[in-house]
């Protein structure tokens, strides 16, 4: 059973479709700790998008219009998801802050999983150099 993963922050953002004429549609978004998730018509009942932030490169391209902050989310495989939210909403900042807060949390974890990994290695060759 999956454990639910703490808000961050919880509403609106849009998201320019794929489509051939770019439409911008609203979703609900649920920022955690580790991801970021896109329901359909504000709606937590339909089945979201999730993008973990494992597999997030960084957000981008940040433009204000007089109305709308318009921002990119970068993807590990280079695909490029384009926002937008009311200039005052700052969700850049939210996504961005969590994505760094994820990143540094990783990046400590891989640096400790290293040291001990070298700690080990070292112990086993201290131990076949002192056997007879």
């Amino acid at each position: 059973m999956k454990m639910q993963a703490e808000v961050i922050r919880e509403g609106e953002l849009e998201k320019r479709s794929d489509s051939l004429f770019q439409l911008w549609k609203k979703k609900l978004v649920v920022l955690t700790k580790d991801s970021l998730s896109l329901f359909p018509d504000g709606h937590k009942r339909a089945k979201g998008k999730e993008l973990g932030f494992g597999s997030i490169l960084k957000v981008d391209c940040v433009e204000r219009t007089g109305k709308y902050i318009y921002f990119t989310i970068v993807t590990k495989d280079r695909k490029e998801i384009d926002f937008r939210c009311p200039d005052q909403s700052c969700w850049n900042a939210s996504i961005t802050m969590a994505l760094i807060d994820f990143q540094n949390k990783r990046a400590i974890q891989d640096f400790k999983s290293r040291q001990e990994l070298e700690q080990a290695a070292g112990a086993q060759e201290r131990r076949l150099a002192r056997a007879p």
